[in-house]
């Protein structure tokens, strides 16, 4: 019996113990070990991956390298080593509910018209995260989806799945790879060791409005996003929004939209200003940041679109 899910975790010098509970959730689904593929992609880490996890308990477990630093090309490598018509990408810091898996291929079947699909991504903190981490949660990828909702525009970014948990289509996955090739501009978007890029699960997950297919979020699909402390200093926060910031911008541009740019209007400029004054000290850096960031992209737009 051939494989109906594919399983891909993309990882960059883990955090071990992190790591270790990602595996025993995976470890935990209610799915048949037989009925899914499991690939650890190794990214450049400094330590090798493989001598930390063990796999042995999966029939169809094994880890992969890719020397390459970026989520991006990492998961390319995982995708190739699968052959399941459907893949699930985790984080390595994600707990899936146990009926995760179970759950995706339902779905799958269920809603033929829909090209990728996720769920909740609830946070689990470290330590007690400050106001301004809490405020701007999204930045993490911590998201609750209180009911169902699916759609097949890609304006509606409300059904498009976080990239922890995304679970697509092979055909959609196919197709992301020819843009990969034809449009090398898409590589700019995620993480590629400390640069903190992002919107490249939207880039993946819309490629699904090719194929006519829509996007969805379900109730049905949980998983618990495990979150350091690290992640919660206004330096690393700054950090992680002007990477947003700078990729959405990025991601427009690959689905033929105009960037997002500030008000050039000397009234608007004031009361965004009167408003920046009004914000705590932490939220106000990471405006300023993602301002920056911003006119950053549009100044490099500019340049890739004159070359």
């Amino acid at each position: 019996m051939s494989p109906s899910l594919a399983v891909v975790v993309c990882t960059h010098n883990p955090r071990v113990d992190y790591l270790a509970r990602t595996i025993n959730g995976l470890q935990s689904q209610t799915l048949p070990n037989d009925q899914w593929e499991l690939v650890v992609v190794d990214n450049a880490s400094t330590k090798p991956v493989a001598a930390a996890i063990d796999l042995s308990w999966h029939p169809n477990g094994r880890c992969v390298v890719e020397s390459a630093l970026g989520l991006t090309r990492a998961r390319v490598r995982g995708v190739r080593a699968t052959t399941a018509p459907l893949l699930v990408f985790v984080d390595d810091d994600n707990i899936l509910a146990p009926d995760y898996l179970a759950n995706a291929v339902e779905i799958g079947s269920s809603h033929p018209f829909l090209g990728a699909w996720g769920g909740s991504s609830i946070g689990v903190y470290e330590v007690p995260p400050p106001d301004f981490v809490l405020r701007n949660a999204h930045m993490l990828a911590v998201r609750d989806v209180p009911s169902d909702f699916w759609s097949n525009t890609k304006e509606d970014f409300r059904s498009v799945p976080c990239g922890a948990g995304m679970c697509i289509r092979r055909s959609v996955i196919e197709l992301w790879l020819e843009d990969l090739v034809s449009r090398p501009d898409a590589l700019r978007l995620g993480r590629a060791g400390a640069n903190l890029g992002a919107c490249e699960d939207g880039h993946l997950a819309l490629m699904s409005a090719k194929l006519g297919l829509g996007t969805g979020v379900f109730v049905a699909l949980s998983l618990q996003h495990l979150i350091p402390k690290e992640r919660m200093t206004r330096e690393y926060f700054t950090r992680l929004a002007a990477g947003h910031a700078y990729s959405y911008n990025m991601l427009r541009h690959l689905l033929g939209q105009g960037p997002l740019q500030d008000s050039q209007s000397f009234c608007e400029r004031m009361l965004d200003l009167y408003r920046q004054r009004r914000m705590p000290p932490a939220d106000r850096a990471i405006e300023k940041a993602m301002r920056e960031a911003r006119a950053e992209s549009v100044r490099d737009l500019a340049a890739m679109a004159a070359n």
